[in-house]
């Protein structure tokens, strides 16, 4: 492809708990990325990122773009996405276009984990965490806080234990309790995160990982792959060497921007991004209703771009799909008429009301 590498793609993963860009060229490599908590939101930290793309000089060269993440719907409208694809597609495309011979990938952010399973550089299946957060980036975080150290220095520490205290880990809440347990009965603070370090990747393998096997070559990736002490722990409970990429915390967001960058050398059409100073500069606002036209009650939530419906969703039957379609006005409650138990129950307190003011009244007297 002539001129590919000056051709630009964006990708955008809007996470839990943070917010990531990557910016690549027509080669597939990578010129710029950002990594932004969602600190006032989800939109708020989107125009941040274009902020910096726009400081960065990536102007009007952005051919395509894609989303991600839990939030990929919010962002695709608001960034105008020409592709939105799920985490698992996007992290699975990005392993094996950065490790052609991936045969795992465990993926560890801010609230959930995911284990993708390869074949022949071709993902063949995935399992995700259920109700459990133990071991997600949150949970570690909230940890270390408590003990009073910095998450950055967290994974140090626990290479330099030398008796890793024994800590539950099927659960997070009972991690906990037997961290503080152990921490009272003045266990070092190295032990006690090397035991939960090694907790957390039990849980990983029992409720993550499932008894699937483990097949090399092992991609740990997302933010959590930056401690250490849990890089070691799972090598402890795996048993075979695991591969850090150099762009581990935004592989997502770089499999979103190959698809894009995918979809622009496949297709003829046009792209549908609003360009960067404008997603840097605009009003988004979201509005919500209750649709009470049958009992589902569906939750309908519209997102305004400088004032214009410009998307909602929330509804079982689709008829709210249609933008044209304005919103209900709003019903007050109307004053319900009394059933004749309702007169029954208040007479019958009236009269105990009345019966407990007589006899204070006469005991005064």
């Amino acid at each position: 492809m002539v001129g590919a590498e000056r051709d630009r793609f964006l990708g955008v993963d809007v996470g839990s708990v943070t917010t990531k860009i990557v910016i690549i060229d027509g080669l597939g490599n990578i010129v710029f990325e950002d990594y932004l908590r969602n600190e006032g939101g989800p939109i708020p930290a989107i125009q941040r990122g274009f902020n910096n793309v726009l400081d960065a000089g990536f102007v009007d060269s952005i051919k395509m773009v894609g989303t991600t993440g839990s939030g990929r719907e919010l962002a695709g409208v608001i960034i105008g996405a020409d592709t939105i694809k799920n985490e698992i597609s996007c992290h699975a495309r990005a392993a094996s276009t950065a490790y052609p011979d991936v045969g795992t990938v465990i993926d560890i952010g801010g609230q959930d984990s995911k284990i993708i399973f390869f074949k022949d550089g071709y993902p063949i299946g995935f399992n995700m965490n259920t109700v459990c957060a133990a071991g997600t980036g949150s949970f570690l975080d909230h940890q270390a806080t408590r003990l009073g150290i910095s998450i950055e220095d967290f994974g140090d520490l626990a290479l330099k234990a030398e008796a890793p205290a024994r800590i539950a880990g099927r659960c997070g809440v009972f991690a906990e309790s037997d961290l503080i347990h152990k921490q009272q009965l003045g266990f070092g603070i190295e032990n006690l995160i090397a035991g939960l370090c090694l907790a957390l990747a039990t849980n990983y393998m029992t409720n993550v990982a499932r008894g699937q096997p483990i097949r090399p070559r092992v991609l740990f990736q997302g933010g959590v792959a930056a401690n250490a002490g849990m890089l070691w722990a799972l090598e402890q409970k795996i048993g075979l060497e695991i591969t850090v990429p150099p762009h581990f915390k935004v592989m997502g967001v770089w499999g979103a921007a190959l698809f894009a960058r995918e979809k622009y050398y496949e297709s003829e059409e046009a792209t549908k991004f609003r360009n960067v100073e404008h997603i840097a500069s605009l009003t988004a606002q979201s509005k919500g209703f209750i649709c009470n036209d049958c009992a589902n009650s569906c939750e309908i939530q519209e997102i305004f771009i400088d004032g214009i419906l410009c998307a909602r969703w929330g509804s079982r039957c689709g008829k709210w799909d249609d933008l044209t379609v304005p919103r209900k006005p709003r019903r007050h409650k109307q004053k319900l008429e009394l059933t004749v138990e309702d007169h029954i129950v208040e007479s019958i307190g009236d009269r105990k009301l009345k019966s407990r003011t007589g006899s204070s009244e006469s005991g005064t007297q």
